[in-house]
């Protein structure tokens, strides 16, 4: 059993936090790192990765978006309530170390598995230029966070509401034109991270992305996690969840997160359904 002692719901209540004791996990979780949680006995295994973690209190921070059936029942949790299971640290954390000039990009709930690396960046002596982007500014979240783990900071809107009109990549590549950027940490949508990826690449700029394919065990045995990364076949529960992004074939991965779409759309309506009568 895991407890919920404190919950937010963030972008107009369709990306929730939760904060949750876990004191063993919070001793050794590194950034870029992830949990499975599990809502009640009969409910799906779904990985998360920390958006915090805080020793002292004995608590992580896990960040998700509603999306199906499963994400409804999070929903549902209130504080005092307990998620029926969780396990970690899993995952291969992050390398951090200080390389020089760093540009974390950061889009929809990936903007809170960027923060807990943007801010060890920072702490590594980094100096860290973050970018992040929403469809529009009541979408953002974990503004105030990621500018406290930034050096310099940049908001980008889809529709213009807030900073930049346009996408992360316009600045991106603005900065990589002015600066010689070291290395360059986008996690978000796939299209973002593909296109990220595709700029630095011509640029020969490291890039580091993190990748989230359906997942069961969290351990390797399943093999439902496996990407393609160059000319290898990985499973980014154990070798990742972070990749070169100049490796991974997005495209593949992309049809594999759409596989079971239909699926979590009538699953998430029959449950709705279900609730409200």
């Amino acid at each position: 059993m895991a407890r919920i002692v404190a919950r937010e719901e963030m972008a107009q209540g369709t990306i929730i936090l939760n904060e949750i004791e876990a004191s063993r996990i919070s001793q050794k979780a590194k950034p870029g790192q992830f949990v499975i949680l599990q809502a009640d006995e009969k409910g799906e295994r779904i990985p998360l990765t920390m958006a915090d973690t805080n020793p002292e209190k004995g608590t992580i921070t896990i960040i998700y978006m509603v999306v199906g059936k499963s994400t409804a029942r999070f929903k549902n949790l209130k504080i005092g309530d307990d998620f029926y299971a969780l396990i970690g640290p899993l995952g291969t954390p992050t390398h951090v170390e200080k390389v020089g000039k760093v540009v974390c990009v950061g889009g929809g709930t990936g903007i809170a598995v960027l923060h807990p690396i943007a801010q060890a960046l920072k702490k590594a002596g980094n100096e860290v230029t973050t970018i992040l982007g929403s469809r529009s500014y009541d979408l953002l979240i974990m503004e105030e966070q990621m500018r406290a783990a930034s050096n310099h900071f940049h908001i980008c809107t889809d529709d213009g509401s807030h900073g930049h009109h346009g996408f992360v990549t316009d600045v991106m590549k603005d900065i990589l034109e002015k600066e010689d950027i070291d290395l360059v940490v986008a996690i978000g949508p796939i299209p973002m991270m593909k296109f990220c990826s595709l700029i630095t690449k011509e640029k020969n700029v490291k890039t580091l992305v993190s990748l989230n394919p359906i997942m069961v065990d969290g351990t390797g045995m399943c093999g439902c996690c496996r990407v393609t990364i160059g000319n290898d076949t990985k499973f980014a529960c154990v070798d990742g969840p972070e990749f070169d992004g100049h490796k991974v074939d997005f495209d593949e991965l992309a049809k594999r997160l759409a596989s079971y779409l239909d699926d979590e759309k009538k699953s998430l309506e029959a449950y709705e359904k279900c609730n409200t009568q």
